[in-house]
């Protein structure tokens, strides 16, 4: 299923509302999916209106407002740096990068490459800088529903640039267009993947909190679908942690030594759960040592 976009005007026009109104609620963040390309805004044609709510607004977590805060200070050396650094090296890592977790930091801390006497695949690089950019997202988007819209704007920005948006048959922030398998195990058909992340998406919204188990389930389903072309496990550890953050769970990294644990307790869900729960605690136990050190309440 090809996305389809229309300009900011057409969304005013669509919903009766000023243009201005429209950019205002791009900006904001307030409409899921939309993006901007060079001046102008491109918003998924399934977008709504943003819907006022005269509610309070629920009180951010710590560990939240303080990646917020250091993000838009650019501080280096606290916990929104160090997450950053370790959620990109490692889930790269698990994907097949090549860069160094010292690469990796040099990258974000620098935004040069910096790397001599070896040949580096440029995707690796050009990846690594876009999951930075998608952990943004993720940070600005925490209290965002989870909607077909947000995912496939992830994979736009985790994929954008590289080798693989050249493709003609690898539909860059849109579902698969050919069939794949992950660990030799099939998944969804490319004509099925819009019916079943839809019937995903909305059993999960239809829980008001969801609980850690809950956010495993919907990672381990997420994954089976199987709904790009590459970087579902990217995308899918992206939401995990942003999942987490909305749902008052301390969020995790699977770092390289988990990275097998991990792949047995995806595979094993629904028989033996508590492979990938014993994993995702083990990795959030480590998780909350830099909290105590960062002196961040959880």
């Amino acid at each position: 299923m090809i996305t389809e976009y229309i300009s900011a005007l057409q969304f005013a026009q669509k919903y009766g509302i000023s243009e201005r109104t429209a950019r205002n609620y791009c900006a904001k963040g307030k409409i899921d999916g939309a993006f901007l390309m060079g001046k102008v805004w491109n918003i998924p044609a399934e977008a709504t209106l943003p819907k006022r709510k005269n509610v309070p607004k629920a009180e951010v977590s710590p560990l939240l407002r303080t990646l917020r805060e250091e993000k838009g200070m650019k501080l280096k050396g606290g916990i929104y740096h160090r997450t950053q650094i370790d959620l990109t090296y490692n889930s790269n890592h698990m994907e097949g990068s090549r860069l160094t977790h010292e690469q990796t930091r040099y990258i974000f801390e620098t935004n040069t490459v910096g790397i001599a006497d070896e040949a580096v695949n440029v995707d690796d690089i050009v990846e690594a800088v876009n999951h930075f950019r998608c952990m943004d997202y993720v940070i600005d988007h925490v209290e965002a529903k989870v909607t077909e819209s947000f995912i496939r704007q992830l994979h736009l920005m985790l994929k954008a640039g590289t080798s693989d948006s050249c493709k003609d048959w690898f539909a860059v922030g849109d579902y698969k267009r050919l069939p794949n398998e992950v660990g030799g195990h099939e998944t969804c058909p490319p004509e099925q993947v819009h019916t079943q992340m839809k019937e995903l998406i909305s059993a999960y919204n239809a829980r008001k909190q969801k609980s850690f188990t809950d956010i495993l389930d919907f990672h381990v389903r997420f994954e089976r679908i199987h709904p790009f072309q590459d970087g579902n496990g990217r995308v899918g550890r992206l939401l995990m942690f942003k999942e987490c953050l909305a749902n008052g769970q301390v969020p995790f990294i699977i770092t390289d030594d988990l990275k097998m644990f991990y792949y047995r307790g995806l595979n094993e869900w629904g028989r033996v759960n508590g492979y990938l729960t014993d994993t995702c605690f083990t990795a959030q136990d480590r998780y909350k040592v830099l909290l105590d050190y960062f002196r961040i309440k959880y």
